[in-house]
Formats: C-alpha cells, structure tokens, sequence
C-alpha cells in the first residue's frame, strides 16, 4: 500500500532525497520548506501526490496547521519525518546565548512542534511511523561541535522517551543517525563543517586546524542510497528505534562506549561511596527532587 508522507526540511540534502524517493514509487508526500519554489520541479514532475507547504518550524502555530493540512489533504499521515535543522559550530567559549537559542528552537523545538502536532492524527489511525533525523553528532562529541550536538543529544533522548510513550497506540519511533552524505551543496563528508560560525576566538585557532586536518576522512554517502534505505525502514514490520546511516562511525561508537563502561566500572567503589545509606527508612529520592515524609 502506498504511504502518505510529512517531511520537514525537504528544499534539499537528505530529506530532498526522502521526498524524491517517496514519490518515485508511487507514495504521497507533504513536503515542507522554508520557500516552497525549490519544489516546484516536483510539482510540476509528480502532480497532487506532492503537496508542497511553506514552514518555519520555529513556528509552532505554523507548525501546527500544516501538519493539520497536510492530513486533510490526504486523509491520514503514514511517515512523519523531522529532518528540519542545521549544525551551529564553534567552540563552547564562543557560542552566543542567542546562537545556543536559534539552534535549539530550530532542531529540537522545532521537533518537538511536529511530533505534538502529528500525534492525534497518528493516535486517531492506531498507526504511524516518526523519523528523527539525528546524526552520528547525536552520539558521539567532538570539539567545536557542542552547540549541534547539545540539540541532537536532545533529540535522542526526546525520541527514546516518545517511542516508549506510543508504542500501546500502534505508534513505531526510529531515531536516524547518518555520518558525511553529499548534498546538492557539494560534498560534505562531516556534519561539524557545514552549519552556522560562532565568532572564532584566535585562543582556539590551533584546535580549529586540527579538526580540519582531520576531515573528510571518510567517504561521502550517496543521499538516494541514505534515502532507499528509509524505504526500507518504513516498510519494515519491526523498524529500529536508531540505525546509523554511513561509514566509519560504528567502530568509533564501539569504542566511546567501550571507554564509558570501562570509566564507570574503574570508579565504581567511590560511587557507591557516594550513595550512602539513608537514615530514616532507606527510601531513595531522585537527585533534586523534594524529600518527602510520611
């Protein structure tokens, strides 16, 4: 059966790919894009099955009532796919409070509008599949990168957390991890070099050549073989909650999870030193959290 498709950020890159590869077999797509004139080719190549929509997710009265259109229009909405967002780099000392805050409403709060959004329609059908696009940025860190990688962290967490709240309603979440794809932009084989600069500091210039010398390692990927492999995800019975899509990064994870267990366990005498032992009647109380009595 044919799919009915929501895709943020479809102007260009990955979620481009996502929308072409939809409708290509034979699918129907609510593609949204902060000027909807970079879709008119698919328009004009695929008819009603693309419903082109103008959005800023910052938006999220605007957000609201597309993903509210783009389910009148159809009827229903089968892949709910957040790709909308860009990297901020810079170092920590760098970043501005209103460049920390512009990243966030775009990548995470942005998110957040959609998957609020689309959730009675997806609630309503007893079915429905959420992509998140995260990044290999959303597991791993590097220099120069926390301000992207605070949001993407975010996202994986927001998205571990939503899959566990849908799943009675017939609801499949699967958070998207991909390494260095080539865009139409040109070849991008790392997602901390293309994006928005803080202010560079000459204090980090030295970290800055590093980091450079050291990307572009990899291979970029190929956005229509990222975006047959979504295919395949949303078709599948049992989809991932997260799957990485690239080269490189897995023995990368391996090992910077190899290396957090290993911390934890050398210095696991001194945190259970840390927890003590409670004096009034062994009930534990989350960090922060208000103690109470009976």
């Amino acid at each position: 059966m044919s799919k009915v498709w929501f895709v943020t950020g479809s102007s260009r890159g990955l979620g481009r790919s996502f929308v072409e590869a939809a409708l290509a077999r034979g699918d129907k797509v609510a593609a949204t894009a902060r000027n909807t004139e970079s879709l008119d080719d698919l328009v004009a190549a695929y008819g009603d099955a693309v419903l082109p929509l103008a959005l800023d997710v910052t938006d999220k009265a605007a957000v609201f009532e597309t993903v509210n259109r783009a389910n009148e229009v159809f009827g229903r909405l089968d892949v709910v796919v957040n790709n909308a967002g860009y990297a901020l780099i810079g170092a920590v000392e760098e970043l501005s409070e209103q460049q920390l805050r512009d990243q966030l409403e775009t990548n995470l709060f942005g998110a957040v509008w959609v998957i609020q959004a689309a959730l009675p329609h997806l609630r309503e059908q007893g079915a429905g599949h959420i992509v998140q696009m995260s990044s290999a940025a959303g597991v791993v860190a590097m220099p120069l990168g926390a301000g992207y990688h605070i949001s993407k962290w975010a996202l994986e967490a927001l998205n571990d957390s939503l899959a566990q709240e849908v799943s009675d309603f017939g609801i499949k979440v699967t958070i998207v991890e991909p390494a260095g794809f080539a865009t139409r932009s040109g070849k991008n084989p790392d997602p901390l070099t293309n994006g928005h600069q803080a202010e560079p500091s000459p204090e980090y210039d030295g970290l800055r050549e590093r980091i450079a010398a050291m990307m572009g390692k990899q291979p970029a990927g190929d956005p229509a073989a990222a975006a047959q492999a979504l295919l395949k995800i949303v078709d599948s019975d049992k989809p991932p909650l997260r799957i990485l899509f690239g080269q490189g990064f897995y023995k990368v994870l391996q090992q910077t999870y190899a290396d957090r267990l290993k911390t934890w366990a050398d210095w696991q005498d001194l945190s259970i030193e840390a927890h003590g032992t409670l004096s009034h009647d062994n009930r534990s109380t989350p960090a922060g959290a208000p103690e109470t009595r009976a």
